[in-house]
């Protein structure tokens, strides 16, 4: 592990950067400019982007420069770069969804979060890597970037986020977004070493963004911390008339309540669900004591707790996942499925073993565990669980099934819809980040990101940087 000085802007959290480019201190185009060098060093390595806007990030970025200098009002993300997953369009280029399928007529313009993006004074420095569709797994015979972990290049970095996860961890933007249909956004976020925040589901609108699951999909941010995720939620939440699915209910200042203060915050720890399905990482479980005991020194209060209906939930997830997915897909892959990946042929046939009565029965399992995981979370403020049950897998170790879902532990939270945040709280004995997860109540993404930001107060798991950086 190689953790890089503060003085190199390419390793400040999103929030530093914003601080001292607002101050004069740094200037957006010379943060553009380090970020772009570290993307012509390593993305060839690491395959992060799919689409770099060079030109117009260096524009946008003289222009956040200019309006700095002319003392004009500043937004929160003012002249920092940010990344986009290329399942969310934006005005530069048609999304592909990393796949041959997607009709480039379907994309146009900005989708509602990159609008609020650019509207903040973000700077959109290209389209991100992913999964064919935001699913399955990495298709190394395909003439896309294949993504690889930066900590371990044989390693993959998680999906199906998996270019906003190794691009911050790089620095070749300081913040990006991601999607969460069964994990995509934490489990690049726990691979990669980096902060990732699964919202509210209805928080934060998708319009403009190709669906997986409609009923699990989410749009949030990523980071290198919960504070830099504060700030980006306050940017990307609120309702939008453009998707039936957001919810119009009051935005926190999440900024504001990031106070530090744990005090009487009830924290439920459950080590022991989804433990059964494999053998977990051996530094896992003193790493999430360890984690635990630093917000407990902050003032929390702390209890064993178990998942209420965890197997049943992740079933019902998967019967969910495949049955909207292939509602979706279902056209072209009654008549272009060579065209889809390997893993996207075996799994999207998978949809037709599930019956409309399995469905409605999975909605009902979702149902049940939802009001089952809110009278847990009247007892208790939080839950804490591992992210994954290991570190990043390695490309060896991936097939084209789904075994590697057994190995994270984040559908859970999908299926019920609450709020849940990946931080990093140490690594493997082979160097690998691990993680905790981090749960709350419906709407309550407060408390969720003050416990986090608690958490990195008193820890530098997040400013870690990976060895190829530094090389």
């Amino acid at each position: 592990m190689t953790v890089v000085s503060p003085q190199d802007s390419t390793a400040l959290t999103l929030t530093d950067a914003a601080e001292a480019v607002a101050t004069g201190k740094l200037t957006s185009t010379d943060l553009v400019r380090q970020c772009l060098d570290t993307a012509d060093q390593h993305d060839a390595a690491i395959g992060t982007y799919l689409a770099r806007f060079s030109e117009q990030a260096l524009a946008s970025a003289a222009a956040a420069d200019e309006i700095r200098s002319s003392g004009r009002p500043l937004g929160p993300l003012h002249g920092i770069p940010v990344g986009i997953k290329d399942i969310i369009t934006t005005a530069e280029v048609p999304s592909t969804a990393q796949s041959l399928v997607l009709d480039p007529a379907w994309s146009h313009g900005d989708a509602v979060v990159v609008r609020r993006l650019r509207e903040a004074g973000a700077v959109i420095m290209g389209k991100l890597a992913t999964m064919e569709f935001a699913s399955g797994l990495p298709d190394l015979d395909r003439d896309f970037p294949l993504p690889r972990n930066p900590w371990n290049l044989e390693h993959w970095p998680g999906g199906s986020s998996s270019g906003t996860g190794s691009g911050v961890a790089t620095g070749m933007f300081l913040g990006g977004l991601g999607t969460d249909t069964g994990g995509s956004i934490r489990i690049p976020a726990a691979y990669c070493g980096i902060t990732g925040l699964m919202p509210t589901f209805g928080r934060v609108p998708k319009s403009g963004c190709v669906p997986l699951g409609y009923s699990l999909d989410h749009i949030g941010p990523m980071a290198r911390s919960a504070r830099d995720c504060a700030v980006m939620l306050s940017v990307l939440a609120g309702d939008d008339p453009s998707d039936p699915t957001s919810i119009d209910t009051p935005v926190d200042d999440y900024f504001a309540n990031l106070t530090g203060d744990l005090t009487g915050l009830r924290i439920g720890v459950d080590l022991r669900s989804g433990f059964d399905a494999i053998a977990a990482e051996p530094t896992l479980v003193p790493h999430v004591l360890a984690a635990v005991a630093v917000l407990r020194a902050r003032g929390a209060t702390v209890t064993d707790v178990r998942l209420p209906y965890y197997d049943e939930l992740i079933s019902a997830l998967l019967v969910t996942n495949a049955g909207e997915t292939l509602a979706y897909h279902r056209p072209d892959a009654q008549s272009r499925l060579g065209d889809y990946s390997p893993s996207l042929r075996l799994s999207l046939p998978g949809g037709t073993a599930y019956s409309g009565a399995d469905y409605v029965q999975a909605q009902r399992v979702r149902r049940v565990a939802h009001k089952a995981v809110g009278d847990l979370l009247t007892d208790v403020d939080l839950i804490v669980t591992p992210t994954c049950f290991t570190g990043a897998l390695s490309y060896a170790e991936l097939g084209v099934d789904l075994s590697w879902f057994s190995k994270v532990n984040t559908a859970y939270w999908d299926a019920v819809g609450n709020p849940a945040i990946s931080v990093p709280i140490g690594f493997t004995d082979t160097g690998l980040p691990i993680a905790m997860q981090l749960a709350g109540r419906p709407f309550e993404e407060s408390v969720v990101l003050r416990a986090a930001d608690a958490y990195q107060q008193d820890t530098a798991w997040h400013l870690a940087v990976p060895a190829i950086i530094g090389e």
